[in-house]
């Protein structure tokens, strides 16, 4: 008997481990996966559209292609498909086995009277994710919004966002929490941009009309993310339409741009074709313009010719579904800027930079739970500038070529568990720079190479688990690791970690840390990013940079879930810092990184963050309220940065005000709005002035003194820019055409863009008594129209 007693209570315990466990491990009841695709009628894919079962409180997302995973008890179900700007679709399944079940939205024509955001997170989905620090945003949202020239910039859209500051007057570059521009990681369809910017940093490299949507990570980075320190800027392009032919384009003041896409393979039954495509190319016109006035001008004495400047970019995506299980990708990316100078005389200049790249990826569908994404793929960056002298030719080029590979596995384990895992490695070959001098006679003919291959790779494993319906967290490990030409080898593990707490459906909590390396860096002897720039791999002397950081903060959904308010405060340290020491030699210098200095920084700040989605009058309001630091003491012979004192950044801005208002008058015409107030950004000016004694003019010729780095500050900078969209009537054919009018710097503030000194004399004697201060800006009010069609 008390064996038997025994034995029944050793049952009974069993039997309570196995219920407190079972729903972690899905065995509470028989569960089967439905799994699919969620497109557009065009047939496009909708990432982002959310599958749920509102009966039981499931729902998932759909990934970047579109794909969706749910979890759902066997028995009858009613499932709901919905996707802003679509209609939402509900349907019936009888789950006995895991059943595949591919889903068309409709767009929904009534939309049309509000604002919406294509692509974009609901402000439910952002409560509810692990992720914090991140922005959703579409081109759809970036379109509507005023703009510079007319021509629609999704960076300079990001930098709308808090903890996102600007380089300066009309810059597309990004400092992100602290981090200098070269610690962004951009991808354009997971292959690296190196440099992403047009026109010396005026526009971004990404033609709105083949860009889907745009992922911006300034915390709690995937996994699968490495090698830069302060953000991921993910950008996905547009997979085309599956149902017809489609012509976009639009004509604006600078440049025009022209799209094209369609089906690949035939139609059958009333469905969508098996594959599409996507061609989109943009171009500028300074160039007709500047030699139209140098010809007219050629024989006129004294004339002094305009450079010739224009940037161009192509992109090409296509997609095939080869069957149930298997898709294939391939996308393609050309752009140029180019700069070119004749004086109708002896002297000849051109200068050209720009990015080159192409990927391929298979998507194969192992089961409803696995699923592999495999790319291979090819990124290029070269700028070349070039001058002629009579008879004397100069050429100056650098280089860096990458050849990469990755593999990606999606593994939903059970409801509470979703897996992640992969590698990358890629082939680097830095062209540091390339020296070639030639004269006709030969007299002197000069021709230095100089390059540095690397290797580069990781490995990755994330879960993002759900602990219970209150507590969810991601956490995920990296292993990176680089081998240089010179056999240095670096390495290092790269822990990552996100938690959300929900305290009900309105509140949550969310904290991360992670930790990055890059093994990459820019090397530039100026506050801005230029052309000229070198990247240079961590190699002898030159160790990674590594950065961790750790963020807090809340989201609260406000009068009903039309707001949604956040606030976050982070905290984050970097050793490995890299500067030039004062008067170093960039160009073909064999021996660059004996001209570093190293060390570290750090930069901490509150972001506070209102959200309004839905309704006629949408738009959101962002402050950042941060400082920014570095440190570096002396080295290599030299007083290192300020003899070893702490200084601020240049891109250091206490104060960060943004507020974007959209408004729909009616479904013909929107208003837009924008408004940013930054507060001054340090720079470094001569203190006072030492004239050359006994020297003619040497008054003029005073040699300035500096103080310490950055001790001034420019004026606080401050700007409204204001657009209308005007939809036209549709004409045959089913045209689509609207007039986008902005004006850019509404009220004419004229913001600082650099501060540079002049003589000043005095009226009475015309003898010089000083030096005066003089601000230049770049860009006054600007009005523009754009026209823009589709048929």
């Amino acid at each position: 008997m008390p064996t038997r007693i025994r034995t029944s209570y050793r049952a009974a315990a069993i039997i309570l481990l196995l219920g407190l466990l079972a729903p972690q491990l899905g065995w509470a009841q028989a569960r089967h996966v439905l799994s699919g695709l969620v497109r557009g009628t065009d047939g496009s894919a909708l990432p982002g559209a959310t599958v749920a079962v509102p009966t039981l409180g499931l729902g998932t997302a759909t990934d970047e292609n579109g794909r969706y995973r749910l979890d759902v008890p066997a028995g009858p179900q009613e499932v709901l498909v919905s996707f802003v700007g679509y209609l939402p679709q509900t349907f019936r399944v009888n789950l006995a086995r895991n059943q595949q079940r591919d889903l068309t939205l409709t767009p929904n024509a009534n939309e049309l009277t509000e604002v919406v955001v294509q692509g974009q997170q609901t402000l439910e989905e952002k409560l509810v994710t692990t992720q914090m620090g991140v922005e959703h945003l579409s081109i759809r949202e970036a379109k509507l919004l005023p703009a510079l020239f007319g021509e629609v910039d999704i960076l300079k859209t990001l930098q709308l966002k808090p903890g996102v500051q600007s380089g300066g007057e009309g810059s597309s570059g990004l400092f992100v929490r602290g981090g200098s521009s070269d610690q962004n990681l951009v991808l354009l369809d997971n292959a690296l941009i190196y440099n992403p910017n047009h026109l010396f940093g005026l526009f971004s490299v990404f033609n709105s009309d083949a860009v889907q949507s745009v992922d911006l990570y300034k915390s709690g980075f995937p996994a699968q993310f490495g090698g830069r320190l302060s953000s991921v800027i993910d950008v996905r392009l547009r997979e085309g339409s599956r149902e017809k032919f489609t012509v976009t384009g639009g004509i604006g003041l600078i440049a025009s741009r022209l799209s094209l896409e369609g089906p690949l393979g035939k139609r059958e039954d009333g469905q969508p074709a098996k594959g599409s495509f996507i061609v989109s190319a943009r171009r500028t016109y300074f160039d007709v313009f500047t030699r139209a006035i140098n010809r007219a001008n050629a024989g006129t004495e004294g004339y002094r010719p305009i450079p010739d400047y224009y940037f161009q970019d192509f992109n090409a995506k296509a997609n095939y579904t080869l069957g149930e299980k298997d898709q294939v990708f391939a996308t393609g990316y050309l752009g140029r800027d180019v700069f070119g100078f004749n004086s109708f005389g002896n002297l000849q200049a051109n200068f050209s930079w720009g990015n080159t790249l192409g990927t391929l990826r298979w998507q194969h569908t192992f089961s409803p739970r696995l699923t592999a994404n495999t790319q291979v793929g090819l990124t290029s960056y070269r700028y070349s500038l070039g001058s002629q002298v009579d008879v004397a030719s100069f050429g100056l080029t650098s280089t860096i070529r990458d050849y990469n590979a990755r593999v990606n596995f999606d593994y939903d384990l059970n409801p509470a568990h979703k897996l992640r895992f992969g590698a990358s490695f890629t082939h680097h070959t830095f062209g540091v720079g390339r020296l070639q001098v030639e004269t006709a006679d030969n007299s002197l003919n000069v021709d230095d190479d100089i390059s540095y291959p690397a290797l580069e790779g990781g490995l990755y494993a994330s879960d993002n688990w759900k602990v219970s319906d209150k507590l969810q967290a991601e956490v995920g490990l990296r292993l990176s690791g680089f081998s240089s030409d010179a056999g240095q080898l670096y390495g290092g593990l790269e822990p990552r970690l996100a938690a959300r707490y929900a305290f009900n459906s309105k509140l949550s909590l969310k904290a991360n840390y992670a930790l990055m390396y890059q093994y990459a860096h820019l090397a530039s002897n100026t506050g801005a990013s230029l052309p000229t720039d070198i990247w240079y791999p961590s190699r002898l002397s030159v160790k990674p940079q590594r950065s961790q950081q750790v963020s807090t903060g809340v989201s609260w959904l406000l009068f009903g879930g039309k707001f949604l308010l956040t606030d976050e405060v982070y905290y984050k340290w970097a050793q490995n810092q890299v500067d030039f020491r004062d008067g170093a030699q960039i160009f073909a210098n064999p021996n660059l990184d004996q001209e570093f200095l190293f060390g570290k920084g750090w930069s901490y700040g509150n972001e506070l963050y209102l959200e309004k989605q839905k309704g006629k009058t949408t738009g959101w309001i962002g402050y950042t309220l941060a400082w920014s630091w570095r440190r570096f003491p002396p080295q290599r012979g030299t007083t290192g940065i300020n003899d070893g004192r702490d200084y601020y950044p240049s891109y250091d801005r206490r104060h960060n005000l943004n507020v974007v208002v959209l408004h729909q008058l009616n479904t013909r015409l929107s208003l837009t709005a924008s408004f940013v107030y930054t507060s001054s950004a340090p720079t470094t000016l001569p203190a006072g002035r030492f004239p050359l004694q006994n020297v003619p003019g040497g008054e003029i010729l005073a040699v300035p003194v500096y103080p310490d780095r950055n001790t001034y500050r420019l004026i606080p900078y401050h700007r409204l820019d204001l657009g209308v969209v005007w939809k036209l009537r549709p004409v045959r054919f089913g045209t689509e055409r609207d007039l986008t009018f902005s004006i850019y710097n509404a009220y004419d503030r004229r913001n600082a863009y650099f501060v540079y000194f002049e003589i000043s004399r005095n009226p009475n004697t015309d003898l010089i008594d000083g030096f005066t201060a003089q601000q230049v800006s770049l860009f006054p009010i600007i009005p523009s129209v754009t026209y823009n069609f589709k048929f």
